[in-house]
């Protein structure tokens, strides 16, 4: 089970979600990220220090990229843009 709703292209990540269940993965296909929403959640790319999500942040997720995302105070939103 995802520890996230999708929403078309928005992504909602729970205040309530098990930190356990935010696992280190790697995505399919090239993807743009914005942040709507959230706070004290942060993003982390294999061998490199964690970022926080704030909002209006955009960056890009490069296929194949290790990552995860790290629980914050509230609920994450997100739009994934693919490539």
């Amino acid at each position: 089970m995802d520890p996230y709703i999708d929403e078309n292209n928005i992504r909602i990540f729970s205040k309530d979600v098990d930190p356990m269940s935010l696992i280190w993965h790697e995505d399919q296909e090239d993807r743009t990220i914005e942040v709507i929403e959230g706070n004290g959640w942060k993003f982390q790319f294999d061998e490199e220090l964690p970022f926080e999500l704030t909002e209006n942040l955009v960056f890009d997720i490069p296929l194949g990229y290790l990552h995860r995302v790290i629980k914050g105070y509230d609920k994450l939103k997100i739009k994934i843009i693919k490539k």
